[in-house]
């Protein structure tokens, strides 16, 4: 019996123990995203990321709250050649980042908690000791690997459609639950039907249009599986919101329902 009384007794502590780690990480967050952030601060987000001026006035204090709760909880690390993280980097990729989270209902980026900074493309070996380079990559482990060439590339040109910030991030959000596949977690039971129909249908037209060497506004390597449409879907709808919107209404559709937000109405 005392048995008994000791096992409960530690699951009561564990369950308390939790409780006070979430009530303390609810905190924190809530002191985090009342510090607004200094005027230097945003002259670097004006000065690096279009995106920033572009988006409305209103919004600006919601995703700087954001940009403080990510500063807080995300390590950024040196890699291959970078000496330092400087304050540029951490805002740069944060404030991109963070415009996922703005208005999606989710509170964070799941099990991530470190981003690693190379100055260019990587090399990385596969299970198989085979080399590639990248300039981008998200695990599921806890970890957002960037090239920081490819950062200030796609942060300049907020037209073109290429963004590995919001690419690699948009992939976190898909493996929240635990599975890369192009289906985040919605915001209700009943959206996963439009969603699937919207994507799939999409997807399959991309496919088809790159076998035949057709461009369109979706990167061609969208088309490679469900989870890169995804992430090369949500480049686009913020770089080119005018053109999804056009050539695939619904995707659109979905991407703003999912994001909470309206790039094509910044524009």
């Amino acid at each position: 019996m005392m048995a008994v009384w000791l096992i409960l007794g530690a699951v009561a502590l564990v369950v308390l123990i939790g409780n006070l780690h979430a009530h303390r990480r609810k905190r924190q967050r809530a002191e985090a995203r009342r510090r607004p952030l200094t005027d230097a601060q945003r002259g670097i987000l004006r000065a690096h990321v279009p995106l920033y001026g572009q988006m409305p006035e209103l919004l600006r204090p919601g995703l700087e709250g954001e940009i403080q709760v990510f500063l807080h909880e995300i390590a950024f690390e040196p890699c291959g050649g970078v000496e330092e993280v400087t304050e540029t980097m951490r805002l740069v990729i944060a404030s991109q980042a963070c415009l996922l989270l703005l208005e999606s209902g989710y509170p964070d980026f799941g099990k991530l908690r470190t981003v690693l900074i190379y100055p260019d493309a990587f090399v990385v070996k596969s299970e198989f000791e085979m080399e590639s380079i990248r300039l981008g990559e998200s695990w599921q482990t806890g970890s957002v690997v960037l090239s920081w060439q490819s950062v200030v590339q796609g942060s300049r040109n907020p037209e073109d459609g290429l963004n590995i910030v919001l690419h690699e991030f948009a992939h976190q959000i898909d493996q929240v639950d635990g599975v890369a596949d192009g289906l985040p977690i919605l915001r209700r039971r009943g959206d996963y039907r439009g969603w699937a129909e919207a994507f799939g249908g999409s997807f399959d037209l991309l496919c088809e249009r790159v076998n035949r060497g057709e461009r369109t506004v979706l990167d061609d390597y969208g088309a490679t599986n469900p989870a890169e449409f995804f992430a090369v879907a949500t480049e686009t709808f913020f770089e080119k919101p005018k053109q999804l919107k056009r050539e695939h209404t619904e995707v659109y559709s979905q991407l703003q329902g999912f994001y909470g937000l309206d790039p094509h109405s910044w524009i």
